[in-house]
């Protein structure tokens, strides 16, 4: 079935404090990992919390590529959209080896497959 897209999320357990709470070395992990899926970075955005923990995306042609990490528990949540022919878990493989996941649970959505069809009977009304 043909998509718009595909959407990897990937939760990943086990990861380096030092990395996880590294604003500089994230954002390079992430751009290497667009660049080794075959993306064209357009812009990169990351912030680094206090006391610890990152949050940032990487826009790219195809779509983006986004974290928020919690060194406290070695844990980082992350998205990879691509659209087009290009493969998101190039770059969310890249991302865990180079974060030391030691744990790591993915989920695919192909994305833009057709409008979403909801039985209006379960629809609640605001």
């Amino acid at each position: 079935m043909e998509t718009m897209g595909r959407h990897v999320i990937s939760e990943l357990w086990g990861c380096d404090f030092e990395k996880l709470n590294d604003v500089v070395k994230i954002e390079q992990i992430f751009v290497d990992a667009a660049l080794k899926s075959g993306a064209e970075v357009r812009e990169v955005a990351f912030h680094k919390f206090a006391p610890q923990g990152v949050s940032g995306v990487v826009i790219i042609s195809e779509s983006h590529l986004t974290i928020h990490s919690f060194p406290e528990h070695g844990y980082a949540s992350i998205d990879v959209y691509t659209c087009g022919e290009l493969d998101p878990n190039i770059a969310a493989d890249y991302i865990a080896e180079a974060l030391g996941a030691q744990t790591r649970e993915n989920i695919e959505l192909p994305r833009g497959m057709g409008p979403v069809q909801v039985n209006k009977s379960q629809v609640k009304a605001l």
